[in-house]
């Protein structure tokens, strides 16, 4: 029997330094609350979350410091572009969530907003923990012995 494929996700952002700076101990995928300018504005790809992280408020799930930028045409109905957006979860994730966060240096850190093959926007939240310089050395060591182990195995044969 053939693998499966794995099916085609259009990536709208991602955060690439958040695999470096933390080690990320489980992801979940959860939905986000758009409004239209935004929905547009995500399939241009100039979101950025960086910088952003999530956080666990009266029970519910938000996304906060996420950078969607205003979305040219959408001239009258524009949209705040450091708003607080709130992530669609069950109420047994949100709780295993807060009760991880409760953790010592347990952050919730979001990896990519994506649109899945329905076309609707998605967000991989990860729990992470952080790492310091010498964990981030030892990352980097290991990362680079692979690629150069790679290349050898590579050229010999």
């Amino acid at each position: 029997m053939a693998p499966k494929k794995k099916p085609d996700q259009k990536i709208a952002a991602e955060n690439r330094k958040a695999r470096h700076n933390y080690f990320i101990e489980e992801e979940l995928e959860v939905g986000i609350m758009l409004e239209g300018s935004e929905v547009k504005s995500l399939r241009e790809g100039r979101a950025q979350i960086a910088e952003s992280y999530a956080n666990v408020e009266d029970g519910e799930l938000w996304l906060i410091n996420s950078y969607i930028p205003a979305y040219d045409k959408a001239k009258t109905f524009g949209h705040d572009e450091r708003r607080r957006r709130k992530l669609l979860a069950k109420f047994r994730e949100i709780a295993r969530l807060w009760q991880a966060i409760g953790r010592e240096g347990a952050t919730l850190v979001p990896l990519k907003i994506y649109f899945n093959n329905k076309g609707i926007a998605k967000l991989s939240l990860g729990v992470a923990k952080g790492k310091k310089m010498s964990d981030k050395r030892d990352t980097e060591k290991k990362r680079d012995w692979q690629r150069d182990k790679a290349r050898l195995m590579r050229d010999r044969g």
